[in-house]
């Protein structure tokens, strides 16, 4: 063999083994970096240990599928290989920036609802940053072209592929074992869970996690089969160490035969109601029936990717939301015990009222589920006048007291309804048909009013905005009901649904602004008001008042409470109660340090709040925390948002229902 074949042999070889290393580790860097930017974007944790082995593991193990493709397919793989995982990244850096969270496949089913809120999602969520990611997958086809033009597919060789696998799995559970050791202790009980999910991409990265997403969304599929057995019995002791216990406060039946009204508020949230701008309150209405009313100024909504639907689920059933998807969409076919249906057992005529389709969050099937006799959703009106995502809340409550006059004269009974409210939605940007509100401050500068218009075109200023309007509405929406008649015998319930999810920035802008400099304060200057990251937490508080026209209670209820606790609360003055309630009655307490428990492990009480995902305590009072406090807290999280989830994932109302009827 004359020197230039050798030469030629040897360049085959060479060359094509030179491509195969580049091509898999060029895949693993790329994709490598994209792990470490998303992980910088949410959880700030980009070049910790631990996330960043796991990642390079499971690359490694996805590179060595490759191996089953011939050399000129496996461009083919990577690129799809690498397309799936910049999807992965896109599509929980939008999820995290709106929910402070990570996306779900199980969401997959709730994907339809996106349509409605699509103005939302482009103006108020999708960031430029959201996209960064694609770049990986257009580098990683440059870079094959590349080498296709240099002929490095020209040639097909025989490789070890046994070898090299063996190698490769071994190599990634080396640094799998590597990154077990830079990981908490109960770093696998949460991986195993996953209601703690910024904690696992913490952890384990975003790759694993969203594995470990697929997998545990087949939980529901896979639940007749295994596990049923060992949740009934841990339900079972649960309930058994925390039987229901009838309170005996001086609420107990108060508002019992009364109507009840409930106001699902959208994106109601608590601090607008402190405040006013050149002397006009923004939520006037509201602040006048929680002075007169029964305020829980210290309430929390619990929801978890469900967001409204899961405030309703909570609201009615004193359920935790489901961590695995949403009740009203994945687990709509269950037994519950809800308000509706235990109203109806005391002779109650239930409906629903909303503006939006019946199909939006499975409403038309799970309302029948809790209980409602009867949901008039959109086509049960006439949309003449839309704000945002559809008719005015102002006109909807208008034409629902026309169908409420008929309801009282037909039933001839109580009844219970609820009125889910809309126009107070992101991005709070269709502001046209909405009364002006000065969010202005006027400050005397050199003997001279200067009037500044510090919140115009802001999000914040759309929504207090927006709030303002969504407060007139409820305003009118009380004088029509005194009007018609509708206010006797009747108690009013509030509620604020979830927070508005405002960012951080908004709030520092809203308290730190100084109107004589028109600059944003820093802690160096005079009145600066110290605003941090559980400062922050604190704000997403909500409404809940309890009114009737004709008792005057004027209760600051300043007592830690989550919706979890409103039927027990609520309950107890209508004379009504789950057996399988989670929540606590507020009046019932004998420890006022009632805890608020969230779906991602982080809990509230009047002493701190507990950030579950990143383990951090802030004390409220500056009280010291001892570890015990921190530590039994937790425990009892975990185990009501376990089961809690049992419960509704393995349908054992209706089994510990049955097994009590037995006994």
């Amino acid at each position: 063999m004359n020197s230039k074949k050798i030469k030629e042999n040897f360049n085959k070889i060479f060359l094509n083994i030179k491509d195969d290393y580049l091509l898999v580790t060029f895949f693993i860097v790329l994709n490598l970096i994209n792990s470490i930017i998303i992980r910088l974007v949410t959880v700030k944790n980009g070049l910790s240990i631990s996330p960043l082995l796991v990642d390079l593991s499971f690359l490694i193990i996805i590179s060595l599928i490759s191996l089953l493709f011939k050399r000129k397919k496996r461009i083919k793989y990577f690129i799809t290989v690498s397309v799936i995982l910049n999807i992965v990244c896109i599509i929980n850096s939008i999820y995290y920036h709106y929910y402070s969270s990570f996306a779900s496949i199980s969401l997959l089913a709730t994907a339809v609802f996106a349509a409605d809120v699509s103005d939302a999602i482009v103006e108020n969520v999708l960031k430029p940053i959201d996209l960064i990611y694609i770049w990986q997958s257009i580098a990683l086809y440059i870079f094959y072209r590349y080498l296709k033009k240099k002929n490095y597919f020209k040639y097909e060789i025989k490789q070890e592929n046994k070898k090299i696998i063996k190698k490769g799995v071994l190599t990634s559970l080396f640094l799998f074992l590597i990154a077990a050791f830079f990981m908490p202790l109960n770093a696998w009980a949460r991986l195993y869970k996953l209601w703690n999910r910024e904690s696992v991409v913490m952890n384990y990265g975003i790759y694993v996690y969203q594995l470990d997403d697929f997998i545990q969304s087949l939980t529901p599929k896979i639940n007749s089969l295994f596990g049923h057995d060992s949740s009934l019995k841990k339900v079972s002791d649960f309930y058994e160490e925390n039987s229901y216990h009838a309170s005996q406060n001086e609420y107990k039946d108060i508002f019992k035969g009364k109507n009840v009204i409930v106001i699902h508020a959208e994106s109601m949230q608590t601090f607008p109601m402190n405040l006013s701008f050149n002397g006009e309150e923004v939520t006037p209405n509201l602040n006048k029936i929680a002075s007169e009313g029964i305020f829980f100024s210290n309430f929390y909504s619990q929801v978890g990717v469900g967001t409204s639907s899961d405030a309703e689920f909570t609201f009615n059933t004193s359920l935790m939301p489901s961590t695995r998807g949403t009740v009203f969409v994945n687990y709509f076919d269950r037994e519950y015990i809800a308000i509706p249906e235990l109203l109806k057992e005391k002779g109650y005529y239930t409906y629903s009222m909303h503006a939006n389709t019946g199909e939006f969050w499975n409403r038309n099937t799970m309302h029948k589920n809790l209980g409602y006799d009867k949901f008039y959703s959109k086509d049960s009106y006439i949309i003449d006048e839309t704000i945002g995502l559809g008719l005015s809340d102002k006109s909807f409550f208008k034409q629902s007291i026309d169908i409420m006059k008929d309801i009282k004269e037909k039933e001839g009974t109580p009844y219970y309804g609820l009125l889910i409210m809309l126009t107070n939605h992101t991005p709070f940007s269709d502001l046209e048909l909405m009364d002006e509100y000065p969010t202005t401050i006027d400050v005397d500068i050199d003997n001279q009013t200067v009037t500044r218009n510090y919140l115009n075109n802001t999000t914040m200023g759309n929504y207090l905005r927006s709030v303002h309007y969504a407060d007139q509405a409820i305003g009118e929406f009380i004088n029509n009901l005194d009007k018609e008649g509708l206010l006797e015998n009747t108690v009013l319930v509030i509620y604020g649904d979830h927070d508005a999810r405002l960012d951080f920035d908004d709030f520092n802008l809203l308290y730190n602004y100084d109107p004589i400099t028109d600059t944003i304060k820093t802690e160096e200057d005079e009145g600066y008001i110290p605003y941090n990251k559980y400062n922050y937490e604190l704000d997403r508080k909500v409404p809940l008042i309890i009114w009737t026209k004709d008792q005057s209670f004027n209760l600051d209820v300043n007592i830690p409470m989550g919706m979890i606790d409103v039927l027990p609360t609520l309950g107890n003055m209508l004379g009504i109660h789950s057996e399988y309630q989670m929540g606590k009655d507020i009046f019932e307490l004998k420890d006022p340090d009632n805890m608020v428990v969230f779906v991602d492990g982080s809990f509230l009480t009047s002493k701190v709040y507990y950030n579950s995902p990143k383990s951090e305590i802030y004390s409220i009072n500056n009280e010291p925390i001892t570890e015990d406090y921190i530590k039994i807290r937790s425990k009892y999280a975990s185990e009501l948002i376990e089961i809690s989830n049992d419960i509704i994932s393995y349908d054992l109302i209706k089994e510990l229902k049955s097994v009590k009827l037995r006994n």
